[in-house]
């Protein structure tokens, strides 16, 4: 193989491995190229996502706004309850003064 016919042959094969280098290159970039189609739908579900957490936000608002409003029905119930509680035992001492009130008198005229 003369020195010419050695140029020749490497030339070729150098040149074969790059176009078929560059047709892996073309065939990978085609294969994984992101479509029109890819981006809208993954435009959608990010949308999507934004308003879920969005309801989750509002819902989580909700539910403090409404435990917040509890609580404060609760405390004012508890207070209601401590104060009948009291009138409740002063009624109940009123009750028995007048029973030995009572008692007195009926003692007094027998």
């Amino acid at each position: 193989m003369s020195r010419n016919e050695f140029i020749v042959t490497t030339a070729v094969i150098l040149f074969a491995a790059f176009l078929l280098g560059w047709f892996a290159s073309w065939l990978i970039n085609r294969l994984t190229r992101v479509t029109r189609a890819d981006l809208n739908e993954l435009e959608a579900m990010a949308q999507q996502l934004h308003d879920s957490e969005e309801a989750r936000e509002k819902a989580i608002q909700q539910l403090e706004d409404r435990e917040s409003e509890l609580v404060a029905k609760l405390s004012s119930t508890r207070s209601e309850l401590d104060a009948t509680r009291e009138q409740l035992t002063e009624s109940q001492t009123e009750i028995e003064e007048l029973r030995d009130y009572i008692n007195r008198k009926l003692a007094r005229q027998k």
